[in-house]
C-alpha cells in the first residue's frame, strides 16, 4: 500500500516544554487515521509540523515518495487546522471561488463539493447566515477543491451540537469511501471509534500506540454471564486459564478473555459442569476501556 506520510522521531520543544517527543508513525493510502489524546497531548503541534506551519526541533517527516518537497506535496493535501475563516458578507460560492483562485484550481468542482457536504441548496447564502456546523462543512468543501490525496482535520466536531457532530462524521465517512485518505486529530474516543480504521494515541507528547483501532490491545473481548448457580460459576471462571479479570456487578459476572473463545464453547463447557446460564453475551472491549488500560500502563 502506498505511503502518504511517514514521520520519524519528531520532536518539538517550546522552551523548557516538550510538546512532541520522538513521535513516529506512517499514514498509508485509503485509511482513516485518528490522532487521539487529551488537550495538550501534542496532536495539533504534530499536524502543524507536517503542514509546515510549525518548525520542528528534531526528527523528520516525508510526504509521499520522499522525493517531493513539502511545498509541492502540500498541493495534494487538504487541511483544516483552525476555525473556518471566510468572508462573512460573501456567499458560499463566492468564498469558494476565492479559495480556488488562491489554490490555483478551476471553479468546476465547487458545486460537486458543496453537494458532498450538504450545502448545495445554500450555495448563494452569505457565510454570516451559516450555523457553526454549516461553517465547518463549508471549510471541508474548501479543503476538497483541489481533490487532495489526504484530508487533514484538527478537532472537526469541536463546539458542534449532536446533529452537527453526526453530519460531520457522516461526511468524513463519505469522503473516505471515495478513496481519500483522512487524518483527524481528536480528544473524543467516540469519534475515533466511529470513523477511524487506525489510531495514533498521544499522551504528553509521547506516542503510546499506533495501529488498527480494532487491534489496539489484541483484545479477545469479554463475556457477560448470569446464572442461578452464581458461586459455582464464579469459581469455575477464576480457575479457568482462558480468563483474566473477573468482575461482579448486580448478579452479572463479567469475565475478560486472555485467549479466543466463542460463546458456544463457553456455554457447552458450563453446561457440562451443570451450570445453566440465563444470560450470555460476548462483547469486544470498547476503545474507551482499551484506551484507559493503555494510559494507565503509561503513567
Amino acid at each position: 500500500m502506498a505511503t502518504i506520510l511517514s514521520v520519524h522521531d519528531l520532536t518539538k520543544n517550546f522552551g523548557a516544554l516538550t510538546a512532541v517527543k520522538n513521535v513516529s508513525f506512517t499514514i498509508e493510502k485509503g485509511n482513516v487515521y485518528g490522532i487521539l489524546g487529551p488537550n495538550g497531548s501534542g496532536k495539533s503541534t504534530t499536524l502543524g509540523i507536517v503542514l509546515n506551519v510549525v518548525n520542528k526541533t528534531s526528527g523528520d517527516f516525508k510526504w509521499f515518495d520522499g522525493n517531493t518537497s513539502t511545498h509541492q506535496a502540500l498541493k495534494k493535501v487538504g487541511a483544516i487546522i483552525e476555525r473556518p475563516n471566510f468572508y462573512p458578507y460573501m456567499t458560499a460560492v463566492q468564498n469558494l471561488k476565492l479559495v480556488c483562485k488562491i489554490k490555483e484550481v478551476s471553479n468546476e468542482k465547487i458545486e460537486e463539493k458543496l453537494k458532498l457536504v450538504g450545502l448545495l441548496e445554500r450555495k448563494n447564502s452569505k457565510f454570516r447566515t451559516f450555523s457553526l456546523g454549516m461553517k465547518q462543512r463549508l471549510a471541508i468543501a474548501s479543503a476538497l477543491l483541489n481533490d487532495p490525496e489526504i484530508l487533514i482535520l484538527d478537532e472537526p466536531t469541536n463546539g458542534l451540537d449532536p446533529q452537527g457532530i453526526h453530519q460531520i462524521r457522516e461526511i468524513i465517512k463519505k469522503i473516505a469511501a471515495k478513496g481519500t485518505t483522512i487524518l483527524l486529530a481528536s480528544h473524543l474516543l467516540d469519534e475515533v471509534e466511529k470513523v477511524c480504521s487506525h489510531v495514533i494515541i498521544l499522551r504528553k507528547g509521547e506516542k503510546l500506540y499506533s495501529g488498527r483501532v480494532d487491534g489496539m490491545l489484541a483484545s479477545h473481548g469479554f463475556f457477560e454471564l448470569k446464572t442461578a448457580d452464581f458461586g459455582k460459576l464464579q469459581v469455575y471462571l477464576e480457575k479457568h486459564a482462558s480468563f483474566g479479570d473477573i468482575k461482579v456487578n448486580n448478579e452479572i459476572i463479567t469475565a475478560f478473555l486472555k485467549e479466543e473463545m466463542s460463546a458456544t464453547q463457553l456455554n457447552s463447557s458450563l453446561f457440562d459442569q451443570g451450570i445453566v446460564l440465563s444470560h450470555l453475551v460476548k462483547r469486544k472491549e470498547s476503545l474507551e476501556e482499551q484506551f484507559l488500560t493503555l494510559t494507565k500502563n503509561a503513567q
